[in-house]
């Protein structure tokens, strides 16, 4: 449930197939997203999931996957 929710979001943000985004795809060197896409991505999350990215672990999250590990950490 999760994986699919962040795997759609970043899809959107990134205007791309959400087929192409699996989980060991990093967001900035395969997925192409910036440091805006980036900040947008983290405040989506934040209010769809209902919690807040800690400043520190933004830079942590590398790859779809760590995204996903870090939003079921901290639900």
């Amino acid at each position: 449930m999760v994986y699919e929710t962040v795997a759609g979001m970043i899809a959107k943000q990134l205007k791309m197939d959400v087929k192409d985004i699996t989980p060991d795809k990093r967001l900035v060197e395969d997925l192409k997203a910036d440091s805006a896409n980036v900040m947008v991505m983290i405040m989506d999350l934040e209010d769809t999931f209902n919690l807040t990215v800690d400043d520190t672990a933004i830079n942590t999250l590398r790859t779809v996957g760590d995204v996903v590990k870090y939003i079921e950490a901290h639900q």
